[in-house]
Order: C-alpha cells, then sequence, then structure tokens
C-alpha cells in the first residue's frame, strides 16, 4: 500500500501504528501484520475493481436510457401521426356514409313516388 493510501485509511494507519511498536514485540507479531496489510491491500484493489465496473455498467445503462428514450419519442410522434391520419380517415368515412344515406333516403323518396303514380 502506498503510505498516502496509508494514510487514508484507519485501518491501515492502525497496522501502520502496530508495525511500528511490533519491532519491539516480535518477528511473529510483525509478520501478522505485513500480511493484515496485504489483505487490506487486496481489499482495496478488489473494491477499486468492482467500482470500476459499477461505474462502466452505469454507463452502460445510461446510454441505453439515452436510447430508449430517443426511441420512445419516435414512437410518440408516429402515434400521433397515425392517431391525426386515423381521425382523417374517420371523418371522410363519416362524410361518406352521410352521402349514403342521403342517396338511400332520394331513392326511397323517388320509389314512393312512382309507386304512388303508377297503380299496378
Amino acid at each position: 500500500m502506498a503510505p498516502a493510501m496509508a494514510a487514508s485509511d484507519p485501518l491501515a494507519r492502525q497496522a501502520l501504528a502496530q508495525g511500528a511498536s511490533a519491532s519491539l514485540v516480535g518477528g511473529d507479531e510483525q509478520e501478522k501484520l505485513r500480511q493484515r496489510n496485504e489483505e487490506l491491500e487486496k481489499e482495496l484493489r478488489e473494491s477499486r475493481e468492482r467500482e470500476a465496473a459499477t461505474r462502466e455498467e452505469l454507463q452502460r445503462t445510461a446510454e441505453r436510457l439515452r436510447v430508449t428514450e430517443e426511441a420512445e419519442e419516435r414512437l410518440c410522434t408516429q402515434l400521433g401521426e397515425l392517431e391525426a391520419e386515423a381521425v382523417l380517415d374517420a371523418r371522410a368515412y363519416h362524410a361518406r356514409i352521410l352521402s349514403l344515406a342521403d342517396q338511400l333516403a332520394q331513392a326511397r323518396k323517388f320509389h314512393q313516388v312512382a309507386s304512388v303514380l303508377s297503380p299496378s
């Protein structure tokens, strides 16, 4: 572990402080502290690797979200255009139905007049 890292990590500081006193205590205690320091360094590396992987995943997720939002906007635009087209079609069909209804009414009137004028 670099000295700067050791200064910011409370456990590493404790290990360093114990390491300083370990020279007085003995080699066995010093070996334990060295192993603990290695474990802490390994945990720190693994933590940083997880953090980097998480950051990359977050960036990928943000990109997928951006693409999804753009697709949603395109779909909403297309839906609006289709709705407008459907309204125009419905109005045209309604006008055609009214026209056919008028033609049918005129044909019935013509048929009634013709049946009254021509005795069978």
